[in-house]
């Protein structure tokens, strides 16, 4: 199902005045509390079943709301990405959309996406990171999420990063990141993409798309 990507963006942006704060390491029962954050694109909506889910289960108001407002604003972010790439010519969408390995097919080389902001824990700067873009890719697949999504297998990374240090926020700006992609897209080399070799004789193809304001 196709949305407007105008749409996602302007429900994106409402969630932008509240800070930005997990409040707790994700996990599964978290998780399953708040799995009503797919169900809603409208952020009314959303803050509604937050309230419902905390009376409900009898849990503190503003961990649910940091923690499902977080994963809604990810996950949103993410259908939106995943839609530019698809809607490109020469991509198709993955033909089994529950498949975790895989969201699409970029000319003939199937991969998964994930939009994450510049990870502070990396302890680099950004110009060292993107001229050592291995060293980050091995780093990001190593402390990628324990939870659904962890995997070896070929991904794009969109690495978002703002001069004022508040990444997360780009991941709202879709129209945006929209011309970052087609671009990337337009001068694609697959053999530009970096072969990734792990412990377990598993091996991926990865890239990293850079996302600066």
């Amino acid at each position: 199902m196709n949305y407007s990507l105008e749409r996602i963006e302007n429900e994106l942006k409402k969630r932008l005045p509240y800070a930005y704060n997990w409040g707790r390491k994700q996990n599964d029962e978290w998780d399953n509390y708040t799995n009503f954050i797919y169900d809603y694109l409208e952020w009314e909506a959303v803050v509604t079943a937050m309230k419902a889910t905390a009376e409900a289960y009898n849990l503190d108001k503003r961990e649910l709301f940091n923690y499902a407002a977080n994963r809604w604003f990810n996950f949103w972010s993410a259908i939106a990405v995943e839609q530019i790439f698809t809607e490109i010519e020469g991509i198709t969408p993955a033909l089994n959309s529950k498949n975790r390995l895989i969201d699409f097919n970029l000319f003939g080389i199937n991969f998964d996406h994930k939009t994450s902001k510049f990870p502070k824990k990396f302890q680099q700067t950004i110009y060292y990171a993107q001229t050592h873009e291995e060293e980050l890719l091995y780093w990001l697949f190593k402390n990628q999420s324990q939870q659904q999504r962890k995997h070896l297998a070929n991904r794009l990374f969109i690495i978002v990063y703002a001069e004022n240090g508040e990444h997360w926020k780009l991941k709202a700006e879709i129209s945006w990141l929209k011309q970052v992609i087609l671009k990337y897209v337009a001068t694609f080399d697959a053999s530009k993409l970096k072969k990734l070799e792990f412990q377990n004789q598993q091996s991926a193809l990865a890239a990293i798309i850079w996302a600066t304001k």
